[in-house]
């Protein structure tokens, strides 16, 4: 269907072109977690590979479903402009309200995961009092001025680290490559059909939910896109089919090449997976990569971070004053307020462990994103319905599906993530309703 573009701001004078569209996809998927993935997966064998396939074809029909509301409501927020447009404006808030949260919570986090990768390089220096949180805090300050200076230096950063990150995951798929090329089919993990089972590839898909966590960036910040009907479909669609064949292949080689009880047991399984055939030197390279990763994911998330509350405060549904943008076009209120709620979620924690923290953090952003995914199938499925967009026969079942991928995945993330989305859903409530009261012009029915 053809799919109109979104005017630019007019204090916008650079935009994100078709390539740092696609790498801001792409750099927001693949960040700290692909590094780490392959330890939780070692010990599913075999049902890891469907796992990961499972998840790249749920991947693909929500990335789908994104692509064709992107060019069906032409409007920043992405998750907040659908549910809005589908469901009101009290919809739109709760949603919007929790994927937010989940996002300086989960900046707070990726921060915390590059600067423990960059402290391998220097131990004694981490092991003074208070300077993780110090770098920590550092590190996502300097990628919050830089989002601050303009919408293009943050593209420039994103394509930037992007190519970086991806250099030793295509190095792992060679490297693959060529142990099954000199070892033959012995060299691989033996495959045993007994072993594989629905609760273990139900298992692996939900680890790997994480690493496709990401596929709607390019929605969000859609008035900062040059061309948007264009590159936001095409950015989201290639983006999620890219970074999902990379990591089939990548943590695949690791998963079924490796020893799987001391790949369970690593802490850093593809710096160790290299470093067993080129060397310890190549393995620390490795890890240098994952801190860029980290960085690269942690400077696209921080765009998002500011572009979604300004989108709100931009349709009135939060405070007025976040919705100013600077000379070039950025919305630096609201990106200094959410990195000071990041700070302040930093220093919280003070007393936990990286590794605590992290896994708190990935737990409460993967049940808010998917919340938001599910309610923006449920939105297509309406419009369409309503005659308010074009969508086929095959789009309603591809959204059907994602849809039910969704719940199914929220689901299977858990009791604790269930009750942690909720909690989130909740305290939104009472904000939207402060906001009616206290400016009800602002907020349209």
């Amino acid at each position: 269907m053809d799919m109109p573009d979104v005017p630019p701001d007019r204090t916008t004078n650079k935009l994100l072109g078709p390539w740092m569209c696609l790498t801001l996809v792409v750099g927001n998927m693949i960040g700290s977690g692909v590094f780490l993935l392959p330890a939780s997966l070692a010990p599913l064998g075999w049902n890891a590979v469907f796992g990961w396939i499972v998840t790249i074809l749920g991947g693909m029909a929500l990335a789908w479903v994104f692509a064709s509301l992107a060019g069906a409501v032409p409007a920043a927020g992405g998750p907040y402009a659908y549910t809005r447009a589908a469901f009101g404006p009290a919809a739109a808030f709760v949603v919007a309200w929790s994927y937010w949260v989940s996002l300086w919570i989960g900046n707070a986090a990726i921060a915390v995961a590059g600067v423990s990768y960059l402290g391998m390089f220097a131990p004694e220096l981490m092991a003074r009092p208070g300077m993780p949180v110090i770098l920590t805090a550092l590190s996502l300050w300097t990628l919050t001025g830089v989002n601050c200076w303009g919408v293009r230096a943050a593209g420039g950063v994103q394509l930037v680290t992007t190519l970086l990150k991806l250099l030793p995951l295509v190095a792992v798929i060679l490297l693959g490559a060529l142990l099954l090329w000199r070892g033959g089919s012995g060299a691989l993990l033996p495959f045993q059909a007994d072993s594989i089972s629905a609760g273990a590839i139900g298992a692996a898909t939900t680890l790997t939910l994480w690493g496709l966590l990401g596929l709607e960036s390019a929605t969000v910040p859609a008035t900062k896109v040059e061309n948007p009907g264009r590159n936001i479909p095409r950015a989201t669609l290639v983006g999620t089919a890219l970074t999902g064949l990379i990591y089939l292949l990548a943590c695949s080689a690791v998963t079924l090449l490796s020893d799987p009880i001391a790949t369970a047991r690593s802490d850093a399984p593809i710096a160790d997976f290299v470093a067993a055939s080129l060397g310890p030197g190549a393995g620390i390279a490795v890890a240098l990569f994952a801190a860029i990763s980290a960085f690269g994911a942690l400077n696209g998330w921080i765009l998002l971070q500011g572009e979604m509350p300004w989108a709100m405060a931009s349709d009135g549904v939060f405070p007025r004053w976040l919705a100013r943008l600077s000379r070039r076009g950025t919305p630096v209120r609201a990106h200094l307020l959410s990195s000071v709620l990041a700070t302040l979620v930093l220093l919280s924690n003070y007393s936990s462990t990286a590794g605590e923290f992290f896994t708190f953090a990935v737990l409460l952003a993967t049940t808010a994103v998917l919340v938001a995914y599910a309610t923006c199938a449920a939105a297509l499925l309406r419009l369409a319905a309503e005659g308010r967009m074009k969508a086929g026969a095959g789009l309603c079942l591809v959204t059907l599906l994602a849809g039910f991928y969704a719940l199914w995945a929220i689901a299977g993330a858990g009791r604790s993530a269930i009750l942690w989305g909720l909690l989130l859903l909740v305290i939104g409530l009472p904000v939207h309703l402060a906001m009616r009261r206290l400016a009800p012009e602002q907020v349209p029915e």
